[in-house]
Formats: C-alpha cells, structure tokens, sequence
C-alpha cells in the first residue's frame, strides 16, 4: 500500500528566539519529514494574540492572527508541540493560542480545528525534570478538546547544556529518540489517512 502525504503542523508554546522547545520540536520535524510526512513549522511569535477575552471575542471576533493559527490548524492533520515548562505548568502563549483556536467562527463546529488531530508532545527545560510537569497538563487539554495525544513522549532536562550550536542534540541517543516522536507520528498518520 503506497502511503499518502499526511500534512503535520509544528510548533512550541513559546515567543523567545532562542528558545530550546523551538529547536526539539524541529528536530522531531526533521524525523517526520524524513518519513515522507509534509511538515509546516511555525513560530506564535510571528502570530501574536491578545489575551483571550469573551468580551474581546464578542466585541470584535477573532483577531487575524488567531484566525491564521486556526486556519493552519484546520488545514494539517497532525500536531508536533514542544511544550516548555512555566512554574510546573503550561506557558501562557501556548494555553492563550489553544483558547483563540477553540472559539468558533460562524457556522463552525465547536473545536473544528481540534477534533480528529493526532499529536506528539514533548518538552526541554534547564530544569531536571526537562519540563515533565507541563506536559501533563497539555496531554490533557489537548486530550479535553478531542486531540488523541499519543503516549510517547519526552522531556529534555539541563536543555541549557543539551543542544549544540546547529540546533542538534549533543546527546546522539537523544536526537535519534526525538526524530523518532516525528516519525511515530508520520507513521500513525499514514495508517489512519
């Protein structure tokens, strides 16, 4: 059976230029890529969103950016994020950008952009449980609002000392295990297309 392209968005639940969750969740990419799967990266940096507000939604809609981030979401069929840890929980960007994306616009289903989506989660973090305790809590909002998050995972700890300067792991074990969460991915995605 010839596979179909399957299309996976990529990105992590932080703005900071160098930031370490950018460079895993890219070497997850590189993984699912290596498969055959059709990777988009984007960064919430270049989509800045307000601070979600009910009445901000019911007084002007959804911002662009916000519409842009749940079109991209509508149009892949997998999620690569890498979920940085912000005192043992979820960053606000990344939890900021998931409450715009679930709103629905006229005439949508509620979670359009969520139900039926296949993601992988990890995380890096200085710290020595790499950011385990965040991922928690992303497993189940995504779980919550119909994502079927799969159980692999990792969390990358001392990610201050953990990267080279190409953006690669130092530890080879390590890389090999992070491009395998890509490919996983890919490769359920394939099977369920």
């Amino acid at each position: 059976m010839q596979k179909t392209s399957s299309r996976i968005l990529a990105f992590a639940g932080s703005t900071r230029s160098d930031s370490f969750n950018k460079k895993l969740v890219k070497i997850a990419a590189t993984g699912a890529r290596a498969v055959g799967a059709e990777v988009t990266f984007i960064d919430l940096h270049d989509l800045p969103m307000p601070l979600y507000d009910g009445d901000l939604e019911n007084k002007s809609g959804l911002s662009d950016n916000a519409k842009k981030f749940k079109s991209l979401l509508l149009e892949h069929d997998g999620l690569l994020i890498s979920a940085p840890e912000y005192n043992s929980g979820i960053s606000g960007v990344l939890k900021n950008a998931i409450d715009w994306a679930s709103r629905p616009l006229p005439g949508e289903a509620p979670l359009a952009c969520f139900t039926g989506k296949v993601a992988v989660i990890m995380s890096a973090s200085p710290g020595a449980l790499g950011g385990l305790r965040g991922l928690v809590q992303v497993r189940s909002i995504l779980s919550n609002i119909q994502v079927l998050v799969l159980p692999e995972q990792i969390a990358v700890s001392k990610a201050d000392e953990a990267f080279n300067a190409n953006g690669t792991l130092k530890d080879v074990k390590q890389q090999a295990a992070i491009e395998t969460l890509g490919r996983k991915l890919a490769d359920i995605l394939f099977k369920i297309k």
